[in-house]
């Protein structure tokens, strides 16, 4: 990459703490090195990342339509973080496809089918953020600085969800040890992602938790959902369902979880796994999905009611897995 040049950097639907992170990372990096850069989301995100370093200068295609269209046009370079299929872009995706721009994809996701120039990708590391940093270190370890820093640690953080999940090698604890070199807050990132929710909030979290929670000892499963009556009535927020999936994997005995959650044209389906059972090879085989082995989601046109039988009817092929 020569400078001066525009770069767009963008995510997919709904981002999350990793596509956010990764994004406002880059987004900080590329800027001290020179470049012009748009940081670009297809969809609303979360008010509890609102908080990073960069946020103010994140458009959106929903509500900077005619923006995002004159920058993406313009662009020299177009970054692809923590997604590789642009279907994931939702009305983003033809735009990017109709981009003469070149493009960089960096994400860490199965199975990769994106036309791109150039592709980093690594469904071993623990998030697109482990995966960034790794890069910049070695594209030029001089920029990387407290801000650059605490953006890929959330990213990091919330995608192995809080080192939980998703780890497979030493890569991500020693990206700890670096990014504490910066002084970046660690607990003050915490607080801001996993303290910093609503009142009602906390009671859809109780409402699902005690109201919708269903729970198969036999099949050491368990699942939540959320009708669109129920979200209407505790005045729901995009975010607000964040990590409900994870909460039944407190439940001794429970390896699968799966959260349900009504939307006008679909229900959005979350996974989670313990151990060996593949929660990605469920969603892929059922239910038009995928992710990683223990975290992963998909989505089905049936209605909620519908959607959630399907799943329970399904179970009994999974016996054995579910309880190794």
């Amino acid at each position: 990459m020569r400078t001066p040049a525009r770069v767009v950097i963008t995510t997919h639907q709904g981002p999350d703490g990793d596509a956010i992170g990764s994004m406002l990372a880059l987004y900080w990096f590329l800027t001290k090195a020179g470049y012009e850069v748009f940081p670009v989301v297809p969809s609303d995100y979360p008010a509890f990342l609102h908080w990073m370093p960069g946020n103010e200068h994140i458009l959106n295609y929903i509500r900077h339509k005619e923006r995002v269209l004159s920058v993406v046009e313009s662009a020299d370079w177009l970054f692809y973080l923590d997604f590789n299929h642009l279907n994931r872009t939702a009305g983003l995706n033809q735009v990017l496809a109709a981009s003469k721009a070149r493009k960089v994809l960096i994400d860490h996701h199965l199975a990769p089918d994106i036309e791109v120039e150039y592709e980093f990708s690594d469904p071993l590391a623990s998030s697109t953020a482990c995966l960034l940093f790794y890069m910049m270190l070695a594209w030029e370890p001089s920029l990387t600085d407290a801000t650059i820093a605490t953006c890929a640690y959330t990213g990091l953080m919330t995608d192995t969800g809080c080192f939980s999940y998703n780890i497979r090698g030493p890569e991500t604890f020693d990206m700890v040890s670096r990014l504490m070199q910066y002084g970046i807050d660690r607990d003050g990132v915490y607080r801001k992602v996993y303290d910093n929710f609503s009142e009602s909030r906390m009671r859809l979290l109780g409402y699902c938790l005690n109201e919708t929670m269903e729970v198969f000892p036999k099949y050491a499963t368990a699942l939540i959902s959320l009708s669109l009556e129920d979200q209407k009535k505790y005045s729901f927020v995009v975010g607000d369902s964040e990590s409900f999936v994870n909460y039944p994997l407190s439940i001794a005995g429970v390896n699968f979880s799966a959260f349900f959650q009504e939307k006008e044209d679909r229900v959005k389906i979350s996974f989670r796994s313990r151990g060996a059972f593949s929660a990605n090879d469920f969603a892929r085989a059922h239910f038009d999905g995928g992710g990683h082995r223990n975290a992963s989601g998909g989505e089905s046109r049936l209605s909620l009611k519908e959607a959630m039988q399907q799943f329970r009817d399904l179970l009994h092929l999974y016996e054995y897995e579910l309880n190794k």
